[in-house]
Formats: structure tokens, sequence, C-alpha cells
């Protein structure tokens, strides 16, 4: 089970960070995954990780802005994302995939949190 909290509404400039809280079972083995859906847009990626050995993956639109980490003791995913963008407004989800490799493809992920709403101001 995926629970994604942490979003809102930001100002410009703002940031925000997202968690994604996994329980039921252990992602050790696992690569996990951010994705968002703007209003009336496709799904896409935002950035992945691998809990072993922590390689992490952005999509161009967010490198250097966003930060994708574990807290193992937690069992818990976070996206910590500074200098929002209004085009950054979507609905963030937390995936997982049972393979250590990162994947930028959503149908390469099983599991799927309900999604947590970011609105980014101009």
């Amino acid at each position: 089970l995926l629970v994604e909290s942490g979003g809102g509404l930001v100002q410009t400039g703002g940031s925000l960070r997202l968690s994604c809280a996994v329980s039921g079972r252990s992602f050790s083995d696992y690569s996990m995954g951010w994705f968002r859906q703007a209003p009336g847009k496709e799904r896409e990626f935002v950035a992945a990780f691998t809990w072993t050995p922590g390689t992490t993956v952005y999509a161009d639109s967010v490198k250097g802005r966003f930060i994708i980490s574990r807290e193992a003791d937690k069992n818990t995913l976070y996206l910590q994302m500074n200098s929002l963008k209004p085009e950054d407004t979507a609905v963030y989800y937390c995936a997982a995939r049972a393979l250590p490799n990162p994947s930028k493809y959503e149908s390469h992920y099983t599991y799927w949190g309900q999604g947590t709403r970011v609105t980014v101001s101009s």
C-alpha cells in the first residue's frame, strides 16, 4: 500500500515536500517513482529511485529543482520540490515496481498510490 501526502497550494518559487508511506510489504528490492498528471494531460514521469544502491533518475523538466529520496527506517519515499512553477501543478502519484532498476515508463509500475494534489499559483 502506497499513501502520498504533502500536497497543497504554493506560490511560484516556493517549495513542497511530498511523502509516500509504504506499508504492507518490504520494498527493499523495488524501485519507486513519482509521476504527475496535470489537468487535461497524460500522466508523466517525474523521478525514480532504487532503494539499493540509491540510484536516482529525473525528468529533464524537474532536474535541478526536485530531489527524490527515501528514509529507510520509516519506509517512506520523498519528493522535495523546490523553485516550483505553475507548470508543476498536477496530481502527483507514487509508484513501485518489483525490479531494482528505475523506469520512466508508467506501464512498468505495479503499485500506485491515490495521488496528492499540488497547485502552484503564479
